[in-house]
């Protein structure tokens, strides 16, 4: 195990990352990366309004509306933990050059400002080259860099929408079907993060730096690809086959008597659920045996949900453990950021407010991975805007006090 002056090491400390991003997916990136042991430095404008995303979190607790000033976004408090907060007006004269300094001074620049916005300013990859070589600009865009639609810019139901999956979930009749957790703010940062550890290793290697692009649609509907809907649809199936995965059969919800078991039962664990359920001649039925269950799913579920009806969810699950067939509950979002296990992997993690401290009763997202030797997570709140300009543009730039004191006069940071 290799140690620190802090203790054990964190797998990413050698890496800076300067992060120039807003809403959530661009933050959820960045904060990851953070939670790794990255130097995260992020840039806010000094002329920018205050965050007034709610629910806030203050000394009176949790609200929907701004009270005093330590009410605070809890949206900024989950997204900007463990970074470092500067200010800096990219549009002021004289911000190309803090710019240059910070771009200098770290190895990745991570953005996911409407396509093109950062070379319309002046700060192409071009002149992010001039100022690092080695540098990796990772860019979280609607739709790519590259263009299309419009503006590029796309927020999480516009990616939704777009990529099809929509139509992928509910039953037959149903409208589209919006996913509640933002799926495309939360699945796009993790691919650019691969993309982020890749190109590091890649500029390692070759010493020239790197472009990381990733785009919300791309993203989501590279994940709707993995099935084959379309294929499925022209066999008989369609897209939207309610709490049942057809080309399985046995894979699904099924209602209790006081909620819902989700159930897992592929192979030879079909045979057990039959036996589970006192039907083993389900088994031989020619409806429901191996893929001919893809084409009889509505009458296999009826089956299946007309003995789940008549027990209850743990009852059901008693009887389907003991059988050998993978099987839960289903859960409430509350009932599952509290679960013993995800408490105690760090998967979730204690809300933490810079003056009033962690609070266990608020679980938010924690680093949901583990290491043998190096440790990851979060132990320092949120920043307030240009909370540590003197810390960086002192510190890591080097800029004297007059120099900083004349950059905040002007407006520059």
């Amino acid at each position: 195990m290799t140690i620190t002056d802090h203790g054990p090491r964190r797998p990413l400390e050698h890496v800076t990352v300067l992060d120039m991003t807003i809403a959530l997916a661009g933050p959820f990136a960045t904060m990851l990366l953070a939670g790794l042991g990255a130097r995260v430095i992020r840039v806010e404008n000094p002329a920018g309004e205050r965050r007034a995303a709610p629910p806030f979190f203050g000394p009176n607790g949790p609200k929907m509306v701004l009270e005093g000033p330590d009410d605070l976004s809890m949206a900024d408090l989950t997204r900007h933990r463990n970074k470092l907060g500067i200010t800096l007006n990219l549009k002021q004269d004289g911000a190309g050059d803090v710019l240059h300094d910070l771009i200098a001074h770290s190895d990745v620049v991570v953005d996911n400002f409407s396509r093109g916005t950062l070379d319309k300013l002046g700060f192409d990859f071009s002149f992010m080259l001039h100022a690092n070589s080695r540098i990796v600009w990772a860019s979280l865009t609607g739709f790519g860099i590259e263009g299309e639609p419009g503006t590029g810019g796309a927020a999480d139901t516009i990616a939704q929408a777009l990529s099809g999956i929509m139509v992928t979930g509910g039953e037959e009749s149903d409208p589209p079907i919006r996913l509640g957790a933002p799926l495309g703010d939360t699945i796009t940062p993790l691919c650019l993060i691969i993309g982020i550890l890749s190109a590091l290793e890649h500029v390692r290697f070759t010493g020239v730096g790197e472009r990381v692009d990733a785009s919300m649609v791309g993203a989501l509907t590279a994940l709707v690809a993995i099935e084959p809907f379309d294929l499925l649809k022209s066999m008989g199936v369609p897209y939207r086959t309610g709490t049942t995965m057809a080309r399985l059969g046995t894979f699904g919800l099924y209602q209790c008597s006081d909620g819902y078991i989700a159930v897992t039962a592929g192979g030879r664990q079909a045979d057990a659920l039959f036996q589970a359920m006192g039907k083993p001649r389900l088994g031989e039925d020619p409806r429901f045996r191996g893929p001919a269950r893809a084409q009889n799913y509505r009458e296999l579920t009826a089956e299946i949900e007309a003995w789940t009806r008549t027990l209850t969810v743990a009852e059901c699950l008693a009887r389907l453990e003991s059988a050998g067939v993978p099987s839960s509950a289903v859960r409430t979002p509350g009932e599952a950021i509290v679960d013993p296990l995800a408490v105690r992997r760090g998967d979730t993690v204690p809300l933490l407010h810079p003056t009033l401290g962690a609070h266990p009763d608020i679980p938010v997202t924690g680093v949901p991975v583990h290491f043998g030797n190096a440790t990851v997570g979060f132990d320092r709140p949120a920043p307030g805007p240009g909370q540590h300009n003197d810390e960086v543009y002192g510190g890591l730039l080097g800029y004297a006090s007059e120099r900083i004191a004349q950059l905040r006069a002007s407006g520059v940071i």
